[in-house]
């Protein structure tokens, strides 16, 4: 078992900003912080998202379907679906479940949880972006 003290802590400075909290070869978890106000920049995944909003408010975009987000909110987006988070009037927390891990079907890769150093050392527009 491992605890993830870190899972959920918003560390936003003013603009979104995504930590990987978990990485294991079937999924990874991280927490997206959005401050009130901006805009998310997230681009469609190769992997399925599941959303939990711990809290903030504000709503998730999808082409079909726009959805209102607060805490105790549980979406689900499907790998490839266009989405983003508009309107957000409350600064949001939310952690992040990607299956299997963020990236792997993209580029493969597999592996043990990440440390946070290694998580903040991640490519340009990892996580939720």
């Amino acid at each position: 078992m491992i605890e993830l003290h870190e899972a959920g802590l918003d560390r936003s400075s003013g603009e979104p900003s995504y930590e990987e909290n978990l990485r294991v070869a079937d999924l990874s978890l991280g927490t997206y912080s959005i401050p009130a106000g901006s805009a998310d920049p997230q681009q469609p995944h190769t992997e399925d998202e599941i959303y939990v909003v711990l809290r903030g408010a504000g709503r998730l975009w999808t082409p079909d379907r726009t959805a209102d987000v607060r805490a105790g909110s549980v979406l689900f987006v499907p790998a490839g679906e266009e989405h983003r988070f508009v309107e957000i009037t409350e600064d949001l927390t939310v952690l992040v479940v990607f299956g299997p891990a963020e990236r792997t079907r993209s580029t493969g890769r597999t592996g043990g949880p990440r440390s946070r150093k290694e998580a903040s050392d991640a490519a340009p527009g990892a996580g939720p972006r």
